[in-house]
């Protein structure tokens, strides 16, 4: 699965005691009631994010993670995260430029018409 959206937030890296980091981010989607989606990158995921700022408009790669927990009473409570393992800058233009530019005249040569 994948998100687009803009960076709104980017948290620091959290480090525990058992060894394992983890950094978080927030991206606003952009459609007609936006949503603020927080997502986790772990362990050496955290790297991917080295160069990206407020603002930026990404796409987002993820897996959504799911885990049951039993807290103190006895009590099984479940639990879901959404876990990224790839970003990359988001261009409209990209998009566009990429497929006009696989087109040249020479295509349409053998046209009917």
């Amino acid at each position: 699965m994948e998100i687009i959206g803009r960076i709104k937030k980017i948290f620091n890296i959290q480090k525990f005691e058992s060894g394992f980091k983890k950094r978080e981010v927030v991206i606003t989607t952009e459609e007609p009631y936006p949503q603020d989606i927080i997502i986790e990158f772990v362990q050496e995921k955290i790297e991917l994010l080295e160069n990206i700022k407020p603002k930026d408009k990404v796409k987002i790669f993820i897996n959504i993670r799911g885990r049951e927990w039993t807290n103190p009473e006895g009590v099984i409570k479940y639990f879901n995260s959404i876990q990224g393992w790839k970003i990359e800058e988001f261009s409209e233009n990209k998009k566009n430029s990429s497929i006009s530019s696989s087109l040249s005249s020479e295509d349409f040569d053998d046209l009917p018409f």
